[in-house]
């Protein structure tokens, strides 16, 4: 005689399967005879004014405030001509290697090392340099951009 080829681990799962299966058809039935139908009356909610969800419309008579829309403050701030003129920094020189095109400026307002390349340069620069420079995103983090030599040392 062989074996059965049904394990207990494979009863188990077959078990769970077919006792979910009635389960489902359970509420399938007991939501027949209770011939309750979901309709889209169902599924409407509300946002109140303090913004919380509910399922009762909003009564008209309390709307009694107007808003201007001007008056709303963004996140986003505007452009300005003095927020442009914070990118333009001062720094000094600590590391440039002219074979390979690419050096490094500590910023003298926070010490903040920014990345220089060569093809941002206007003027040639050295280490040790004072230069002035604009700051800009690149791909790995800030870029000196439009690079001029300020004072040599």
């Amino acid at each position: 005689m062989g074996r059965s080829q049904e394990t207990s681990n494979k009863k188990e799962v077959k078990n769970k399967k077919d006792k979910k299966r009635k389960e489902k058809e359970k509420k399938r039935l007991i939501k027949k005879e209770t011939g309750k139908k979901a309709s889209f009356d169902d599924m409407i909610a509300y946002v109140d004014e303090f913004g919380m969800i509910s399922s009762t419309p909003p009564d008209p008579d309390k709307k009694s405030q107007v808003i201007d829309a001007d008056t709303i403050v963004l996140g986003a701030t505007k452009n300005d001509s003095q927020q442009k003129s914070d990118y333009i920094r001062k720094g000094v020189v600590t590391f440039f290697n002219e074979s390979k095109g690419f050096g490094f400026i500590r910023d003298m307002e926070n010490n903040q090392s920014v990345f220089v390349h060569v093809n941002n340069l206007v003027d040639t620069i050295k280490e040790n340099n004072i230069v002035i420079f604009e700051l800009g995103k690149g791909p790995k983090g800030f870029t000196a951009l439009n690079v001029k030599l300020f004072k040599e040392r």
